[in-house]
């Protein structure tokens, strides 16, 4: 399954719906299985800054095929700084974003920022559940 346009729809509207209840404001980017972009949405009063790190969290969860937060632990070492280099700072190695699967393969990822690291990846995991 590749996604589509109605499929990221669906997961950036629920995501929204998500923050939106959770009473936070954060960017919501998803990106497909290579770090691509294919939709960024940042909520009325989401800080500049969120947006960026939504989708370098994606980035980061679509590449390796897990959880951004999942890499943090190993983000200082040398072999996910010389790939931090050479993606031109595109990875963010921290919570906040889930890849989307079709059985074992990773078609992509949504990355949320701008509120706690568990929020953020709480929204991302509601967003593409809403996919079914």
């Amino acid at each position: 399954m590749a996604l589509n346009l109605d499929g990221v729809k669906k997961i950036m509207e629920a995501a929204n719906a998500k923050a939106a209840e959770m009473g936070v404001k954060v960017s919501i980017a998803v990106v497909d299985a290579r770090g691509d972009l294919l939709g960024l949405y940042r909520m009325d009063g989401a800080r500049w800054g969120t947006a960026n790190f939504s989708q370098g969290k994606a980035f980061a969860s679509a590449t390796y095929g897990q959880p951004s937060g999942a890499l943090s632990e190993r983000a200082n070492l040398p072999i996910m700084q010389s790939a931090l280099l050479q993606s031109g700072g595109r990875f963010v190695f921290h919570q906040g974003a889930m890849p989307i699967k079709e059985g074992e393969v990773t078609v992509g990822a949504c990355g949320v920022g701008g509120a706690t690291s568990q929020q953020d990846e709480d929204i991302a995991a509601f967003g593409i559940a809403a996919l079914g």
